[in-house]
This record gives C-alpha cells, structure tokens and sequence, in this order.
C-alpha cells in the first residue's frame, strides 16, 4: 500500500481545489485522493490533517451523508485493526453489506466498471465486484496479508450469473473463508455448494481456481483490463465516468 500513500498531499491539495467548483450535481473521481486520506492517516497523524476543512470538502463534492459514510469507514480501520483475525472479516464484511447493490449500466452507464472503494462508498452503492475489491482494500489496511486474500469470480449457481466474492485463505491449500455481499456470515467455501469459483487475483497474480486451495497461477493481475483501470484511479485522483446514478 505504499504507492498509495504517496499520492495523499496531491491529491488532498487537489480534491480541496475542486471542491468549491461543485453545483447541484455530485461529481466523482476526483475527490478520491482526499477521500482514501481520510481513510490512511492514523488518528495521530501528522501532515494532510483530518479537519473541518477535509469534511467541508467531503461534503461538497459527495453530501453530508457520503461524508459521514467516509467517517464511519474510518471509525472501522481504527477500532477493527485490533480485533482476532474472524472478528475482523466479519465486521467488514458487514460494514460493506449494508451499502446498495446496483448494476454498472444503471450506476455508471457502462457495461463493466470497477469502482475504487471510495468511489462506492461516496456514491453509496455498486456491484459484486465493488463490495469484493472494497472489502480487499479495507483487510489490507487492517493488517491482513495480502498473499492470504483474492478476489474470486465465481458463478453463483441459484443466480445463474457471474458473481465476485473476497476469499481469504490461511495458507495456500485452505479452505476459503468467503466474505460475499449476498450472505451476511463470513463462510468457509466448502459450505457454499452454491458458488463455482471460475479465478481469482490480487496485487500479487492472477489464478485458475479448482475445488480446495486458491488454484493454479497463470500469471500477474495485470493481465486483468479492469485491474490496471482501477490501479492507475487510485493511484492518480482521474475522474470517473462523468454519466452517475443521481440519488
């Protein structure tokens, strides 16, 4: 995550520059940089400071309930981070649950997009794969390795359609605890005879799923269009597809 946290004073700087230009219609994207700073400063942290100003900033570009979605994901890095290793799966599986599922064509008006877990919680909904890639995101800050969790396409079976889920895996050959958007308890994936994982990919590659364990690997995530299209929004605050679900 340290590219990550490069890019905060730019983008912090940047997203305080635009916000006053906002009107009545909520612009995206842009105020990602200064919202994913909000989340990465530690309580005592020092430099970009997590003040009135940042909030009035929030609220200007998203509205005083997307802010305070931003505060409460905040609120969860900082009292989670402590917590065993199943408390933590749940508790943000469930922060992440309670936000709306809508498909890409009615929320951005594009057939596939992969929003960065800012542009979800700001816009306070998303797919299958906004809930995997944000619930990915946020364990990583909390500590969670990143080698132990993928995010894993899956065909639900009761759905008939394509589904993306988080797994994460005690070691390589585990049993998947699973942390899906359309079950509320964090399972292991031998009790989800409803799901046929298809692959799976982090940061760190991508795999050919099978049955136990997290499969063969076949390469780097960046094989994935979708991937490097949301690795380069959160390391440069662009702008998001400028057509939005108005609320």
């Amino acid at each position: 995550m340290q590219s990550l946290l490069t890019h905060i004073r730019r983008a912090t700087a940047a997203a305080r520059r635009g916000a006053h230009r906002s009107t009545g219609r909520r612009r995206r994207g842009a105020g990602f940089g200064l919202l994913l700073a909000v989340l990465l400063l530690p309580a005592n942290a020092v430099g970009p400071a997590f003040d009135a100003d940042t909030l009035r900033a929030i609220e200007r570009r998203y509205g005083p309930a997307a802010a305070r979605r931003v505060l409460d994901w905040r609120q969860l890095i900082d009292t989670a981070r402590d917590r065993p290793l199943p408390a933590r799966l749940q508790a943000v599986n469930d922060f992440f649950n309670q936000l709306l599922f809508v498909d890409d064509i009615i929320h951005w008006h594009k057939s596939d997009y992969w929003a960065t877990p800012v542009e979800f919680l700001a816009t306070d909904g998303g797919d299958c794969e906004d809930f995997a890639i944000a619930k990915y995101f946020t364990l990583l800050e909390l500590g969670v390795p990143e080698s132990r969790l993928q995010i894993t396409y899956v065909k639900a079976l009761r759905l008939n359609q394509a589904h993306m889920v988080l797994a994460y895996y005690a070691n390589p050959a585990a049993d998947p605890l699973v942390l899906d958007n359309l079950v509320p308890d964090v399972l292991p994936g031998s009790s989800r005879d409803d799901l046929v994982p298809v692959y799976s990919f982090n940061g760190q590659g991508l795999w050919i799923s099978r049955a136990r364990g997290r499969g063969k690997r076949v390469g780097g995530s960046e094989r994935l269009s979708l991937w490097r299209d949301l690795m380069t929004r959160m390391e440069t605050p662009a702008s998001a597809p400028t057509r939005e679900t108005v609320r």
